[in-house]
């Protein structure tokens, strides 16, 4: 069973079969010394032996980071799946929508698949709910330099909670129209998901408004918000 009460143990996963991200390591070691300021221990892994009910059990948390392609076992997908199912707590960074493409309870788990993106370019992300913990530091227009994610299809529906857009009118390429979700969260069964289109690049990791942004959203796939607060968590 996951941990309850405080965020303690997060597995971090990075395994890639497709395209791979320079900034995996960054964000390896943002989330460790994250974990080094706030109390929980960090664990990075590629290895898709590393998912099964013995090593998910007592785990608050599993990041998938720049994750893309096919990156788990069948026994991996149903240990995940049941950790889940369980209440453990998920976090999808980045590419992390460019995975399991061959899975439909993945794609069910993450919310939506993405499609495509324009250049990396300025853009500026409209955060639309300000009271989760991952958004409540962050400015209501918020300027920022990524790759702006189009998905298959919008996360937009009942029992997914979005909690910003990006503004389409402020770059070139985007594919989804006014309304262009970037980050949501939902429940999944007895547990939770929370997903993040940011985190492209290198320096991303080193910013604090994402350290952020990312320490906000592990502590609500890890159903801790309300035991710790977020505040001087830039790390």
């Amino acid at each position: 069973m996951p941990t309850s009460g405080h965020l303690s143990d997060v597995l971090v996963y990075t395994r890639t079969t497709g395209y791979r991200h320079d900034s995996i390591h960054t964000g390896k070691a943002a989330l460790r010394e994250l974990g080094e300021t706030h109390g929980f221990t960090v664990e990075s892994s590629e290895d898709p032996a590393v998912f099964t009910d013995a090593s998910l059990a007592g785990r608050s948390a599993v990041v998938f980071l720049s994750t893309s392609g096919e990156v788990l076992t069948q026994d991996g997908q149903a240990a995940l799946r049941r950790w889940i199912s369980d209440g453990g707590g998920f976090m999808g960074v980045h590419s992390a929508a460019c995975t399991e493409y061959q899975w439909p309870y993945y794609g069910e788990l993450l919310g939506a698949r993405f499609a495509g993106h324009p250049a990396f370019q300025p853009g500026t992300v409209l955060v639309e709910d300000p009271s989760h913990p991952a958004m409540a530091h962050l400015p209501p227009r918020w300027d920022w330099n990524d790759e702006w994610y189009d998905f298959r299809s919008t996360p937009r529906r009942p029992g997914v909670r979005v909690l910003a857009t990006v503004d389409e009118s402020g770059y070139e390429g985007g594919g989804m129209g006014s309304d262009h979700p970037l980050i949501w969260c939902k429940e999944s069964g007895a547990g939770r998901s929370f997903y993040t289109a940011l985190g492209h690049a290198t320096d991303a990791y080193t910013a604090p408004a994402f350290r952020r942004h990312l320490l906000g959203g592990l502590r609500w796939a890890a159903g801790t918000e309300s035991a710790e607060s977020t505040a001087g968590a830039a790390g």
